[in-house]
């Protein structure tokens, strides 16, 4: 399957299920559209509608839906890179106080004046 020789380190790192989630979606996409980007991307829009990145690793949210603006638009908004992505933190999963949290965690600084977009990309950054 092309997606076990494809699949990134921080799913290496995850619960099968996220595993699972990602290889069955970039197989089907990869018989759809073929092998490459387009691939991975819908396998990673699969994914963060039921996991967050969280570290080095993708844990389950508690909720299903979008994390982020490209997320919540989808079909060709999505395909054309329209709406911002946090590379897999759960923006509209989260108060601000949790993601607040998690960049003190981090050792973000000047978070108190940040949005929670802007808390997103901290985290993302910090994370990557």
């Amino acid at each position: 399957m092309p997606a076990e020789q494809n699949m990134p380190g921080t799913l290496r790192r995850s619960p099968r299920k996220a595993q699972r989630t990602w290889q069955e979606t970039h197989d089907s996409a990869v018989d759809s559209y073929g092998e490459g980007e387009r691939a991975h991307r819908a396998a990673y829009a699969s994914l963060k509608h039921s996991f967050e990145k969280v570290g080095g690793h993708w844990e389950p949210k508690p909720h299903r839906g979008p994390s982020d603006p490209r997320a919540a638009k989808g079909g060709s908004a999505a395909r054309e890179g329209k709406g911002e992505t946090f590379g897999g933190v759960d923006m509209y999963g989260h108060t601000r106080d949790e993601l607040m949290e998690r960049a003190r965690k981090l050792g973000v600084r000047g978070r108190s004046r940040m949005t929670k977009a802007d808390l997103a990309r901290a985290i993302d950054r910090r994370q990557s």
